[in-house]
Protein backbone atom coordinates (compact mmCIF):
# COMPACT_ATOMS: atom_id res chain seq x y z
CA UNK A 1 0.00 0.00 0.00
CA UNK A 2 2.80 2.42 0.85
CA UNK A 3 5.53 1.07 -1.41
CA UNK A 4 8.87 -0.41 -0.33
CA UNK A 5 10.05 0.49 3.16
CA UNK A 6 12.99 2.86 3.52
CA UNK A 7 14.69 0.25 5.70
CA UNK A 8 13.84 -3.25 6.92
CA UNK A 9 15.00 -5.30 9.91
CA UNK A 10 14.28 -8.93 9.01
CA UNK A 11 14.55 -12.00 11.27
CA UNK A 12 13.16 -14.81 9.04
CA UNK A 13 14.18 -17.58 11.46
CA UNK A 14 13.63 -15.77 14.75
CA UNK A 15 16.05 -17.08 17.39
CA UNK A 16 18.23 -15.14 19.83
CA UNK A 17 17.27 -11.50 20.17
CA UNK A 18 18.78 -8.66 22.16
CA UNK A 19 15.86 -6.44 23.10
CA UNK A 20 16.31 -2.69 22.63
CA UNK A 21 16.11 -0.75 25.90
CA UNK A 22 12.70 0.70 25.00
CA UNK A 23 11.35 -2.89 24.97
CA UNK A 24 12.93 -3.70 28.35
CA UNK A 25 16.40 -4.87 27.36
CA UNK A 26 17.72 -8.35 28.11
CA UNK A 27 17.92 -11.38 25.82
CA UNK A 28 15.16 -13.67 24.60
CA UNK A 29 14.23 -15.93 21.70
CA UNK A 30 11.71 -14.79 19.10
CA UNK A 31 9.37 -16.02 16.43
CA UNK A 32 10.17 -14.86 12.87
CA UNK A 33 9.47 -11.13 12.53
CA UNK A 34 10.19 -8.08 10.41
CA UNK A 35 10.19 -4.36 11.16
CA UNK A 36 9.59 -1.98 8.25
CA UNK A 37 10.60 1.64 8.74
CA UNK A 38 9.23 4.54 6.70
CA UNK A 39 10.84 7.94 7.14
CA UNK A 40 7.53 9.63 6.31
CA UNK A 41 4.00 8.48 5.46
CA UNK A 42 1.53 11.15 4.41
CA UNK A 43 -1.33 11.45 6.87
CA UNK A 44 0.37 9.13 9.39
CA UNK A 45 3.62 10.71 10.49
CA UNK A 46 7.41 10.52 10.51
CA UNK A 47 9.71 7.61 11.36
CA UNK A 48 6.93 4.99 11.30
CA UNK A 49 7.84 1.42 12.32
CA UNK A 50 5.50 -1.36 11.18
CA UNK A 51 6.11 -4.71 12.85
CA UNK A 52 5.06 -8.07 11.39
CA UNK A 53 5.28 -11.35 13.32
CA UNK A 54 4.83 -15.03 12.39
CA UNK A 55 3.91 -16.74 15.71
CA UNK A 56 2.99 -20.06 14.05
CA UNK A 57 6.39 -20.17 12.23
CA UNK A 58 4.49 -21.12 9.08
CA UNK A 59 5.08 -18.02 6.94
CA UNK A 60 1.83 -16.36 8.05
CA UNK A 61 3.02 -12.87 9.00
CA UNK A 62 0.57 -10.29 10.32
CA UNK A 63 0.91 -6.69 11.41
CA UNK A 64 0.91 -6.27 15.18
CA UNK A 65 0.56 -3.47 17.71
CA UNK A 66 2.23 -5.55 20.44
CA UNK A 67 6.04 -5.56 20.19
CA UNK A 68 6.04 -8.34 22.78
CA UNK A 69 4.12 -10.73 20.53
CA UNK A 70 7.34 -11.85 18.82
CA UNK A 71 8.75 -13.07 22.18
CA UNK A 72 8.70 -16.88 21.95
CA UNK A 73 9.54 -17.16 25.68
CA UNK A 74 6.76 -14.85 26.85
CA UNK A 75 4.85 -17.66 28.62
CA UNK A 76 7.93 -19.56 29.85
CA UNK A 77 8.61 -18.78 33.55
CA UNK A 78 12.09 -17.54 34.29
CA UNK A 79 13.19 -17.39 30.65
CA UNK A 80 13.77 -14.45 28.30
CA UNK A 81 13.87 -11.92 31.15
CA UNK A 82 14.17 -8.17 30.71
CA UNK A 83 16.94 -6.19 32.43
CA UNK A 84 14.80 -5.33 35.47
CA UNK A 85 13.34 -8.86 35.70
CA UNK A 86 16.83 -10.37 35.71
CA UNK A 87 17.82 -7.96 38.53
CA UNK A 88 14.75 -8.88 40.60
CA UNK A 89 13.31 -5.37 40.24
CA UNK A 90 10.23 -6.53 38.29
CA UNK A 91 8.11 -9.65 37.88
CA UNK A 92 7.59 -11.32 34.51
CA UNK A 93 3.97 -12.03 35.50
CA UNK A 94 3.25 -8.31 35.34
CA UNK A 95 3.67 -8.35 31.55
CA UNK A 96 0.36 -10.17 31.07
CA UNK A 97 -1.40 -8.57 34.05
CA UNK A 98 -0.79 -4.97 33.00
CA UNK A 99 -3.91 -4.84 30.82
CA UNK A 100 -2.21 -2.78 28.11
CA UNK A 101 -2.00 -3.52 24.40
CA UNK A 102 1.68 -4.51 24.69
CA UNK A 103 3.18 -7.38 26.68
CA UNK A 104 6.55 -5.72 27.20
CA UNK A 105 8.43 -6.13 30.46
CA UNK A 106 9.77 -3.37 32.68
CA UNK A 107 13.17 -1.86 31.95
CA UNK A 108 15.21 1.32 32.41
CA UNK A 109 13.46 3.14 29.54
CA UNK A 110 9.95 1.64 29.49
CA UNK A 111 8.17 3.92 31.97
CA UNK A 112 6.50 5.89 29.18
CA UNK A 113 5.23 2.88 27.22
CA UNK A 114 1.79 2.92 28.88
CA UNK A 115 1.22 6.53 27.82
CA UNK A 116 2.51 5.87 24.30
CA UNK A 117 0.02 3.05 23.76
CA UNK A 118 -2.60 5.55 22.64
CA UNK A 119 -0.16 6.78 20.00
CA UNK A 120 0.39 3.19 18.84
CA UNK A 121 -3.37 2.64 18.60
CA UNK A 122 -3.77 5.80 16.54
CA UNK A 123 -0.93 4.82 14.19
CA UNK A 124 -2.26 1.27 13.83
CA UNK A 125 -5.72 2.60 12.95
CA UNK A 126 -4.24 5.05 10.42
CA UNK A 127 -2.21 2.29 8.74
CA UNK A 128 -5.35 0.19 8.29
CA UNK A 129 -7.35 2.99 6.69
CA UNK A 130 -7.60 2.97 2.90
CA UNK A 131 -5.46 5.65 1.25
CA UNK A 132 -7.25 8.95 0.71
CA UNK A 133 -8.61 9.32 -2.81
CA UNK A 134 -6.70 11.97 -4.77
CA UNK A 135 -8.95 12.18 -7.81
CA UNK A 136 -12.25 13.09 -6.13
CA UNK A 137 -13.83 14.22 -9.42
CA UNK A 138 -13.18 10.79 -10.97
CA UNK A 139 -14.42 8.97 -7.88
CA UNK A 140 -17.63 10.99 -8.11
CA UNK A 141 -18.30 9.53 -11.57
CA UNK A 142 -18.23 6.01 -10.05
CA UNK A 143 -20.05 6.79 -6.79
CA UNK A 144 -22.89 8.86 -8.25
CA UNK A 145 -23.43 6.62 -11.32
CA UNK A 146 -24.16 9.80 -13.23
CA UNK A 147 -24.32 9.67 -16.99
CA UNK A 148 -21.44 11.32 -18.82
CA UNK A 149 -20.58 11.71 -22.44
CA UNK A 150 -17.73 9.28 -23.09
CA UNK A 151 -15.46 11.92 -24.60
CA UNK A 152 -12.27 9.93 -23.96
CA UNK A 153 -12.57 6.38 -25.37
CA UNK A 154 -10.31 3.64 -24.02
CA UNK A 155 -10.25 -0.14 -23.68
CA UNK A 156 -9.79 -2.44 -20.67
CA UNK A 157 -9.06 -6.16 -20.31
CA UNK A 158 -8.71 -8.28 -17.16
CA UNK A 159 -6.82 -11.53 -16.61
CA UNK A 160 -6.68 -13.99 -13.71
CA UNK A 161 -3.67 -15.73 -12.17
CA UNK A 162 -3.80 -18.03 -9.14
CA UNK A 163 -2.40 -16.89 -5.81
CA UNK A 164 -4.21 -19.34 -3.48
CA UNK A 165 -7.25 -21.60 -3.89
CA UNK A 166 -9.62 -18.69 -3.18
CA UNK A 167 -7.49 -15.69 -4.18
CA UNK A 168 -6.39 -14.56 -7.63
CA UNK A 169 -4.09 -11.87 -8.94
CA UNK A 170 -6.15 -9.77 -11.34
CA UNK A 171 -4.01 -7.81 -13.83
CA UNK A 172 -6.02 -4.90 -15.27
CA UNK A 173 -4.72 -3.48 -18.55
CA UNK A 174 -5.96 -0.08 -19.75
CA UNK A 175 -5.20 1.18 -23.25
CA UNK A 176 -5.90 4.62 -24.70
CA UNK A 177 -4.91 5.86 -28.16
CA UNK A 178 -2.47 8.73 -28.10
CA UNK A 179 -4.39 10.46 -30.88
CA UNK A 180 -7.32 10.80 -28.47
CA UNK A 181 -5.14 12.68 -25.95
CA UNK A 182 -4.43 16.42 -25.88
CA UNK A 183 -0.75 17.27 -26.12
CA UNK A 184 0.68 20.64 -25.06
CA UNK A 185 4.07 21.94 -26.18
CA UNK A 186 6.74 23.34 -23.87
CA UNK A 187 10.36 23.90 -24.87
CA UNK A 188 10.10 21.58 -27.83
CA UNK A 189 8.49 18.71 -25.89
CA UNK A 190 4.87 17.61 -26.34
CA UNK A 191 3.20 16.31 -23.18
CA UNK A 192 -0.14 14.61 -22.46
CA UNK A 193 -1.29 13.81 -18.91
CA UNK A 194 -4.01 11.32 -17.94
CA UNK A 195 -5.41 10.66 -14.46
CA UNK A 196 -6.66 7.09 -13.91
CA UNK A 197 -9.11 6.03 -11.21
CA UNK A 198 -10.32 2.46 -10.76
CA UNK A 199 -12.56 0.74 -8.24
CA UNK A 200 -13.75 -2.83 -7.71
CA UNK A 201 -16.95 -3.36 -5.71
CA UNK A 202 -18.83 -6.47 -4.66
CA UNK A 203 -22.49 -7.16 -5.45
CA UNK A 204 -23.40 -5.68 -2.06
CA UNK A 205 -21.55 -2.45 -2.86
CA UNK A 206 -18.55 -3.09 -0.60
CA UNK A 207 -15.35 -1.55 -1.96
CA UNK A 208 -12.85 -4.37 -2.52
CA UNK A 209 -10.00 -2.42 -4.17
CA UNK A 210 -9.31 1.12 -5.34
CA UNK A 211 -6.40 2.32 -7.45
CA UNK A 212 -5.41 5.63 -8.98
CA UNK A 213 -2.43 6.86 -10.89
CA UNK A 214 -1.19 9.51 -13.30
CA UNK A 215 0.24 8.59 -16.70
CA UNK A 216 2.39 11.08 -18.59
CA UNK A 217 3.24 10.74 -22.30
CA UNK A 218 6.11 12.87 -23.60
CA UNK A 219 7.69 13.14 -27.04
CA UNK A 220 9.75 15.68 -29.00
CA UNK A 221 7.51 17.97 -31.06
CA UNK A 222 8.93 16.70 -34.39
CA UNK A 223 8.00 13.10 -33.45
CA UNK A 224 4.44 13.87 -32.31
CA UNK A 225 2.69 12.58 -35.50
CA UNK A 226 4.47 9.25 -35.11
CA UNK A 227 3.74 9.07 -31.38
CA UNK A 228 0.03 9.72 -31.98
CA UNK A 229 -0.18 6.52 -33.99
CA UNK A 230 0.73 4.51 -30.89
CA UNK A 231 -1.36 3.58 -27.83
CA UNK A 232 -0.48 4.23 -24.20
CA UNK A 233 -0.89 1.24 -21.91
CA UNK A 234 -1.36 1.20 -18.13
CA UNK A 235 -1.23 -1.98 -16.01
CA UNK A 236 -2.31 -2.66 -12.44
CA UNK A 237 -2.40 -6.07 -10.71
CA UNK A 238 -4.69 -6.48 -7.70
CA UNK A 239 -5.30 -9.49 -5.39
CA UNK A 240 -8.99 -10.43 -5.11
CA UNK A 241 -10.93 -13.27 -3.55
CA UNK A 242 -13.01 -15.39 -5.90
CA UNK A 243 -16.45 -14.00 -6.67
CA UNK A 244 -18.29 -11.47 -8.80
CA UNK A 245 -17.25 -7.81 -8.88
CA UNK A 246 -18.03 -4.63 -10.73
CA UNK A 247 -14.98 -2.89 -12.19
CA UNK A 248 -15.19 0.85 -12.88
CA UNK A 249 -12.34 2.69 -14.59
CA UNK A 250 -12.40 6.45 -15.20
CA UNK A 251 -9.82 8.36 -17.25
CA UNK A 252 -9.40 12.13 -17.45
CA UNK A 253 -7.33 13.92 -20.09
CA UNK A 254 -6.04 16.85 -18.03
CA UNK A 255 -4.99 19.03 -20.96
CA UNK A 256 -8.25 18.53 -22.86
CA UNK A 257 -10.48 18.26 -19.75
CA UNK A 258 -12.23 15.20 -21.19
CA UNK A 259 -13.43 12.18 -19.21
CA UNK A 260 -14.11 8.58 -20.18
CA UNK A 261 -15.84 5.89 -18.08
CA UNK A 262 -15.68 2.08 -18.48
CA UNK A 263 -17.78 -0.26 -16.32
CA UNK A 264 -18.17 -4.05 -16.49
CA UNK A 265 -18.88 -7.04 -14.28
CA UNK A 266 -16.03 -9.52 -13.81
CA UNK A 267 -15.98 -12.99 -12.30
CA UNK A 268 -12.83 -13.92 -10.37
CA UNK A 269 -12.51 -17.73 -10.61
CA UNK A 270 -11.89 -20.13 -7.75
CA UNK A 271 -8.83 -22.35 -8.18
CA UNK A 272 -9.78 -25.43 -6.18
CA UNK A 273 -6.79 -27.48 -5.05
CA UNK A 274 -8.36 -30.77 -6.18
CA UNK A 275 -9.16 -29.73 -9.76
CA UNK A 276 -6.90 -29.14 -12.77
CA UNK A 277 -7.08 -25.44 -13.58
CA UNK A 278 -5.38 -22.77 -15.68
CA UNK A 279 -4.86 -19.04 -15.54
CA UNK A 280 -6.05 -16.75 -18.30
CA UNK A 281 -4.48 -17.55 -21.66
CA UNK A 282 -2.76 -14.22 -22.34
CA UNK A 283 -1.92 -13.15 -25.90
CA UNK A 284 0.93 -10.70 -25.52
CA UNK A 285 2.82 -8.42 -27.89
CA UNK A 286 5.86 -8.42 -25.58
CA UNK A 287 7.21 -11.20 -23.35
CA UNK A 288 10.61 -11.59 -21.69
CA UNK A 289 12.25 -12.94 -18.55
CA UNK A 290 13.11 -10.34 -15.92
CA UNK A 291 16.26 -10.19 -13.74
CA UNK A 292 16.04 -12.02 -10.41
CA UNK A 293 15.87 -8.75 -8.45
CA UNK A 294 12.76 -7.72 -10.42
CA UNK A 295 10.77 -10.95 -9.99
CA UNK A 296 7.19 -10.12 -9.06
CA UNK A 297 7.66 -6.34 -9.28
CA UNK A 298 7.02 -3.71 -11.95
CA UNK A 299 4.47 -3.21 -14.69
CA UNK A 300 3.40 -6.29 -16.67
CA UNK A 301 5.52 -8.61 -14.46
CA UNK A 302 3.89 -11.89 -13.45
CA UNK A 303 6.33 -14.09 -11.53
CA UNK A 304 9.64 -14.04 -13.43
CA UNK A 305 8.21 -12.89 -16.79
CA UNK A 306 7.19 -9.52 -18.19
CA UNK A 307 3.97 -10.16 -20.14
CA UNK A 308 2.33 -7.19 -21.87
CA UNK A 309 -1.15 -8.21 -23.06
CA UNK A 310 -2.38 -7.08 -26.46
CA UNK A 311 -5.58 -5.09 -25.80
CA UNK A 312 -8.32 -5.32 -28.48
CA UNK A 313 -10.37 -2.29 -29.45
CA UNK A 314 -14.02 -2.30 -28.41
CA UNK A 315 -16.01 -4.73 -30.52
CA UNK A 316 -12.89 -6.09 -32.25
CA UNK A 317 -10.58 -9.05 -31.83
CA UNK A 318 -6.96 -9.02 -30.72
CA UNK A 319 -4.88 -8.34 -33.83
CA UNK A 320 -1.22 -8.55 -34.82
CA UNK A 321 0.69 -7.51 -37.94
CA UNK A 322 2.84 -9.91 -39.93
CA UNK A 323 6.05 -8.16 -38.91
CA UNK A 324 5.25 -8.88 -35.24
CA UNK A 325 5.27 -11.88 -32.93
CA UNK A 326 2.36 -13.29 -30.98
CA UNK A 327 3.28 -14.55 -27.50
CA UNK A 328 1.22 -17.05 -25.51
CA UNK A 329 1.45 -17.14 -21.71
CA UNK A 330 -0.50 -19.37 -19.33
CA UNK A 331 -0.08 -21.18 -16.01
CA UNK A 332 -1.37 -24.66 -15.20
CA UNK A 333 -2.31 -25.54 -11.61
CA UNK A 334 -2.86 -28.71 -9.57
CA UNK A 335 -1.12 -31.25 -11.76
CA UNK A 336 -1.22 -34.69 -10.20
CA UNK A 337 2.02 -36.03 -8.71
CA UNK A 338 2.94 -39.65 -9.39
CA UNK A 339 3.49 -41.47 -6.07
CA UNK A 340 6.42 -43.47 -7.41
CA UNK A 341 8.39 -40.83 -9.31
CA UNK A 342 7.16 -37.87 -7.21
CA UNK A 343 6.79 -35.95 -10.46
CA UNK A 344 3.83 -34.91 -12.63
CA UNK A 345 3.04 -36.79 -15.81
CA UNK A 346 1.18 -34.67 -18.34
CA UNK A 347 1.23 -33.66 -21.99
CA UNK A 348 0.71 -30.19 -23.42
CA UNK A 349 -0.63 -29.97 -26.98
CA UNK A 350 -0.44 -26.68 -28.89
CA UNK A 351 -2.55 -26.11 -32.00
CA UNK A 352 -3.06 -22.92 -34.01
CA UNK A 353 -5.81 -23.19 -36.62
CA UNK A 354 -6.85 -20.94 -39.49
CA UNK A 355 -10.57 -20.53 -38.84
CA UNK A 356 -11.36 -19.90 -42.52
CA UNK A 357 -9.66 -23.02 -43.90
CA UNK A 358 -9.80 -25.07 -40.67
CA UNK A 359 -6.19 -26.05 -41.27
CA UNK A 360 -3.65 -26.22 -38.46
CA UNK A 361 -0.53 -24.11 -39.07
CA UNK A 362 1.07 -25.24 -35.80
CA UNK A 363 0.67 -28.53 -33.99
CA UNK A 364 3.17 -29.64 -31.35
CA UNK A 365 3.03 -31.88 -28.30
CA UNK A 366 5.42 -31.92 -25.34
CA UNK A 367 5.44 -33.73 -22.02
CA UNK A 368 6.37 -32.69 -18.51
CA UNK A 369 9.29 -35.14 -18.71
CA UNK A 370 10.77 -32.96 -21.48
CA UNK A 371 10.32 -29.77 -19.45
CA UNK A 372 12.81 -30.61 -16.74
CA UNK A 373 12.14 -29.99 -13.06
CA UNK A 374 8.43 -29.10 -12.81
CA UNK A 375 5.99 -29.56 -9.94
CA UNK A 376 2.22 -29.35 -9.61
CA UNK A 377 2.32 -25.87 -11.19
CA UNK A 378 3.55 -25.23 -14.71
CA UNK A 379 4.16 -21.98 -16.62
CA UNK A 380 3.81 -22.11 -20.41
CA UNK A 381 5.38 -19.34 -22.50
CA UNK A 382 5.67 -19.65 -26.29
CA UNK A 383 6.36 -17.24 -29.16
CA UNK A 384 5.21 -17.45 -32.79
CA UNK A 385 6.71 -15.17 -35.50
CA UNK A 386 3.99 -14.13 -37.93
CA UNK A 387 6.09 -13.33 -41.01
CA UNK A 388 5.11 -16.60 -42.73
CA UNK A 389 1.49 -16.60 -41.49
CA UNK A 390 -1.20 -15.59 -43.96
CA UNK A 391 -3.60 -12.79 -42.97
CA UNK A 392 -6.80 -14.05 -41.39
CA UNK A 393 -8.46 -15.19 -38.18
CA UNK A 394 -6.77 -17.83 -36.04
CA UNK A 395 -7.52 -19.83 -32.92
CA UNK A 396 -4.90 -21.08 -30.49
CA UNK A 397 -5.80 -24.16 -28.46
CA UNK A 398 -3.66 -25.47 -25.60
CA UNK A 399 -4.77 -28.87 -24.33
CA UNK A 400 -3.32 -30.05 -21.03
CA UNK A 401 -3.83 -33.77 -20.36
CA UNK A 402 -2.90 -34.89 -16.83
CA UNK A 403 -2.09 -38.61 -16.88
CA UNK A 404 -2.00 -38.88 -13.07
CA UNK A 405 -5.32 -37.29 -12.10
CA UNK A 406 -6.99 -38.29 -15.40
CA UNK A 407 -8.14 -34.71 -15.95
CA UNK A 408 -7.76 -32.47 -18.98
CA UNK A 409 -8.43 -28.84 -19.76
CA UNK A 410 -8.48 -27.03 -23.11
CA UNK A 411 -8.40 -23.20 -23.05
CA UNK A 412 -8.63 -21.33 -26.36
CA UNK A 413 -8.17 -17.80 -27.65
CA UNK A 414 -8.63 -16.15 -31.07
CA UNK A 415 -6.63 -13.43 -32.81
CA UNK A 416 -6.33 -11.73 -36.18
CA UNK A 417 -3.27 -11.46 -38.38
CA UNK A 418 -3.32 -8.35 -40.56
Amino acid sequence: MYGPADSMDSHPSGGNYQRPVEEGGGQTSTYPFEIWNYRYLEGIGQNIDIEFVDPCMCGDYHMTMDRGEKDALLHVPGAGLTTYEAMGMASKANRLASGGIESLGAGPFTSGNQVKQFDRLQTFAALNKPPAVKFKDLEDVVVSHKLIYNLLPFDVITDFVKVTSDTALVPITVQVKNRDLTFTEKQGVQTAVVNIFGRLTTLTGRIAQTFEDTVTVQTPSELLPKEQEKPSIYWKALPLRSGRYRLDVVLKDLNGDRIGHWSRGIMVPEFSDDRLAVSSLILADHMEKVPTKNVGTGSFVIGDTRVRPRVPEAGKQISFKRDQRVNFWMQVYNLGIDQQTHKPSATVEYEITNLASHKAIVHTVESTQQMGNVGDQLTLARTLPLAAVEPGQYQVTIKVDDKVSKQSITPTATFMVE
